[in-house]
């Protein structure tokens, strides 16, 4: 292996991407890595001993998760700093992208230890990949909030953005996420939903909100899996009106609580809307 990744060195932490779904995206750099390492901290231990058991990956298996991670990292940090060389996988993709690890990662840099990617699949650039959105510029915003309230606020502050937005959703929120982004983002803004990347049952289905969203309301199959969804940014010909939407939005809580002209200059700062057309809105 290059120097960089060599999985004989000591006291290291590899950062290893596993398969999204198809085995044979598991890189060969990966799959000697895992063979090589002395402990692999799993998200799920039994979840992961299928592949580790598949390529003949051997090493100490360690849970390392939402719930243990502080804890886990600790120790993982003392043995790393004593020789141990240590592999952190998740369930599927690549570790830390909407997945646990990022304490581990931050505490081993902190303590000295090396820290090496061993790079590989990944939901989210996948489904980018397929899209046929804008890549030059995304936001990659993870799991929207279970709560349909905090998922429309979160939906509003992002309405003005130019950027192409990237969510990972549940199957059991799909439908409600899709809804909640048409109501707050409107019907025709472009979307790409991507459903089980990789894998057997493998969909990409584009097309406006509105019409995505009938095609996976009306077809039970399409809302199983799990999903990458993806909306074109705000065009820039609709950005200023935009902008306007969201001062006048701003300026309608201020009224209420301030005199007009602080209220229009408060809401120009945060919105970018102009004062001009704001103080015309409070004369009309």
């Amino acid at each position: 292996m290059a120097a960089g990744g060599n999985p004989t060195a000591a006291g290291c932490l590899y950062v290893v991407a596993t398969p999204i779904g198809h085995r044979d995206d598991l890189s060969q750099r990966a799959i000697a890595t895992l063979r090589a390492v002395d402990v692999i901290a799993c998200e799920d231990t039994r979840h992961s001993a299928v592949l580790l058991n598949g390529i003949g990956a051997d090493g100490k298996r360690l849970a390392l998760h939402d719930h243990n991670e502080d804890a886990a990292s600790h120790g993982l940090i003392a043995q790393m700093l004593a020789g141990t060389r240590v592999a952190l996988i998740s369930d599927a993709g690549t570790p830390l992208v909407s997945d646990p690890g990022f304490r581990l990662v931050r505490a081993a840099a902190a303590a000295g230890v090396r820290v090496v990617p061993i790079p590989g699949p990944s939901a989210l650039i996948a489904a980018l990949s397929v899209a046929g959105l804008p890549t030059d510029r995304f936001s990659f915003e993870g799991f929207l909030p279970n709560r349909s309230g905090a998922r429309r606020e979160l939906l509003r502050g992002l309405r003005s953005d130019a950027r192409t937005l990237v969510f990972y959703e549940a199957r059991h929120r799909i439908v409600e996420s899709l809804r909640d982004m048409r109501d707050e983002l409107g019907a025709e803004r472009a979307v790409v939903v991507a459903r089980e990347l990789t894998k057997t049952f493998e969909t990409v289905l584009r097309g406006t909100l509105g019409e995505v969203l009938r095609s996976i309301e009306s077809n039970p199959e399409q809302q199983l899996g799990e999903f990458v969804v993806m909306l074109a940014g705000i065009a820039s010909v609709d950005h200023e009106q935009a902008r306007l939407d969201e001062g006048a939005r701003i300026l309608k809580l201020l009224l209420a609580e301030l005199p007009a002209s602080r209220a229009v200059r408060l809401a120009a700062e945060i919105s970018g809307a102009p004062k001009n057309a704001l103080y015309k809105l409070v004369d009309g």
